[in-house]
């Protein structure tokens, strides 16, 4: 397999299980160089639980590290973004799309603002419409109800049927992404998913349910798919594989009552790579 590069675009919670502090460690252990661009600097992650957390917004720094890649000739074989600091970034992100991905590069896009049929503090109506300008740009896009539901100024449903599923992707699809994963994807009770739509294709993968909420997991699952692509998995497998490591990284935390604030993804790094190269 060809050593690859992939640059990771996203926020660096010093504390919390997310982002880049996820990102990094998940890709680089699948045998992939992960360079990163950190699009702010938190102290902890958003989640309640942390109180008032420092937010440092890094975008007048972003130009110049980017020219100076360009100077370099410095080229990357995948863009995969999270988290971003504000409006101002999606030009960034999209200046370096087009100026510092090689030939037949990947653009993987998680629109990371939002859950449970809301934004993350800080954000609005009008940056979701960036990041749907953003989307449309994307090779794959990873977003969940919520953030699709922003994006399309569309109605948020909590309970739902294939049907609302399928007429999301299509939206997703027409906006411009070229393929679709939709993740947290639950048609009953005991187990959720994630629905894909990959070539015009629909796919609906599913696996049990932890009924808990944890923060970060949908950092965990975008890094692990975003490794099993860059890999040599495709679309549809990549998103099982990132499934399965995702349940397993909650499975084995949510007894655990102090680490309410994320997952304990380091101890199952060696589950992710069976899942990818075989034991």
């Amino acid at each position: 397999m060809e050593y690859k590069r992939i640059l990771s675009v996203q926020d660096i919670s010093c504390v919390g299980q997310c982002s880049l502090t996820v990102a990094l460690p998940i890709i680089s252990s699948c045998g992939v160089e992960t360079s990163i661009l950190p699009s702010a600097v938190l102290s902890t992650h958003t989640a309640p639980g942390f109180g008032k957390f420092t937010f440092r917004d890094l975008t007048d720094d972003l130009d110049s590290i980017v020219s100076h890649w360009q100077e370099k000739d410095i080229k990357f074989d995948a863009l995969y973004t999270g988290y971003l600091g504000n409006d101002k970034q999606v030009d960034i992100i999209i200046k370096i799309k087009e100026t510092l991905l090689n030939k037949d590069a990947l653009f993987i896009c998680d629109p990371a603002m939002g859950d449970n049929g809301k934004l993350y503090a800080g954000f609005d109506t009008a940056f979701a419409k960036n990041m749907a300008r953003l989307c449309s740009k994307a090779d794959i896009i990873l977003p969940n109800i919520t953030e699709a539901s922003f994006m399309l100024g569309c109605e948020y449903k909590e309970k739902y049927d294939v049907e609302y599923i399928q007429s999301i992707a299509k939206s997703l699809i027409e906006m411009g992404a070229k393929n679709v994963v939709l993740t947290g994807i639950s048609f009953d009770d005991e187990s959720t998913g994630v629905f894909t739509v990959v070539n015009g294709k629909e796919n609906y993968f599913k696996h049990p349910k932890i009924n808990i909420y944890r923060h970060g997991t949908g950092d965990v699952y975008s890094s692990a798919f975003t490794a099993s692509l860059m890999n040599g998995k495709g679309i549809e497998d990549a998103a099982k594989i990132a499934a399965l490591f995702t349940y397993k990284c909650i499975d084995i935390s949510k007894d655990d009552l102090n680490h309410w604030y994320g997952v304990k993804f380091e101890q199952e790094i060696g589950y992710l790579r069976e899942l990818i190269f075989g034991k």
